[in-house]
């Protein structure tokens, strides 16, 4: 089953990479853009059927390893579920 993870800074921390595209996009006219933040996107390939159990193996990839979870929030998908 495939899983997909969205990663995100959260709004109370400044993103850097995020400023900088801002104003590169601004700067090559794009001025209707009012503000950018970069993430990740991770996809997984979890061996189960289970929708429930991939969210959860996935969630705790996020808290051991994947997502700063201090810094960052990410949100779990299951495009292949209609959970």
């Amino acid at each position: 089953m495939q899983v997909e993870i969205v990663i995100t800074l959260r709004e109370s921390i400044l993103d850097p990479k995020g400023k900088a595209s801002h104003h590169a996009l601004e700067n090559l006219g794009f001025k209707e853009i009012s503000a950018v933040r970069i993430g990740k996107f991770i996809q997984l390939e979890v061996d189960t059927d289970d929708p429930a159990q991939a969210r959860d193996l996935a969630a705790a990839a996020c808290e051991k390893l994947l997502a700063n979870t201090v810094m960052e929030n990410y949100e779990i998908r299951l495009p292949d579920s209609t959970t």
